[in-house]
């Protein structure tokens, strides 16, 4: 596939999608929000992909938000459409683990794709802000949702209200990133992450995911109850047989999807 506004690569069991508009601090405008999309979808249809990562070029930003210039001109009709929203539900919901490596500005709609992926992680020049309400407007991307099931009510409240940007150390401290890498090591990180990732059985990531999005909304109940039915479905597996007999033999296992 050929892109415009991002590049593309498959590196061994990562594909690594980069937002490639620095000379505009990486703000994603709507063609290139499609071609983030069609990215992902690509990612998501091929085999050898088992883990998706979004970074910015240019090392200043990740994204910088929605490209102001087109919002100028957004109509109620346009606002109601998923945009930005949908590319963060997409990677939330995607079977195959999502990661944001963000250095520099985060901000916006950069943000809120950001908070759509399952694990991010930041330089220490890296800072991050909801600044809609400087603007006459409110996030529409998802971070009213998400900022707050992430980082709690508070600093959720914290951060849209008074819209100032944070540090990489404060976001680290209330978990909105897991880890902080110099700029020069970030993408070899996440390349060690999918690594890692990739020697789990296929099921175990997905499964994670559904369990953890799931009981965040469900009730204690429902969500215990969801979890062992999940636990259930995968000890039925191959790939549970291999695992714990490779533990046993003192073995790396041979994991097959089945």
């Amino acid at each position: 596939m050929s892109f415009e506004n991002i590049l593309y690569s498959i590196e061994g069991p990562l594909a690594l999608i980069t937002i490639n508009r620095a000379e505009k601090h990486n703000a994603i405008s709507l063609a290139t929000l499609d071609e983030l999309n069609d990215a992902v979808d690509e990612a998501a249809r091929t085999e050898e992909v088992r883990v998706i990562s979004i970074t910015g070029a240019g090392g200043k930003s990740f994204a910088s938000g929605s490209d102001l210039s087109e919002v100028l001109d957004r109509d109620l009709k346009k606002a109601l459409e998923p945009i930005v929203q949908g590319l963060a539900d997409k990677l939330e919901r995607m079977p195959k683990p999502t990661i944001a490596a963000i250095d520099g500005i985060c901000m916006g709609g950069g943000l809120e794709v950001a908070l759509g992926c399952d694990l991010r992680v930041a330089t220490p020049k890296s800072r991050f802000a909801t600044p809609e309400g400087k603007l006459g407007i409110i996030p529409g991307g998802g971070a009213t949702a998400r900022l707050p099931r992430i980082v709690g009510k508070g600093w959720g409240m914290e951060m849209m209200l008074m819209g100032e940007p944070i540090d990489a150390n404060r976001a680290l401290q209330i978990g909105l990133v897991t880890r902080i890498v110099e700029s020069e090591n970030l993408i070899a990180e996440v390349k060690s992450m999918a690594d890692h990732l990739s020697q789990f059985a296929p099921f175990v990531p997905r499964t994670m995911k559904a369990m953890v999005h799931f009981g965040m909304e469900a009730s204690l109940a429902g969500a215990l109850m969801f979890e062992k039915y999940a636990q259930g479905g995968l000890v039925q597996t191959q790939d549970k047989e291999e695992g714990i007999k490779a533990f046993l033999d003192k073995r790396k296992p041979s994991f097959k999807g089945k």
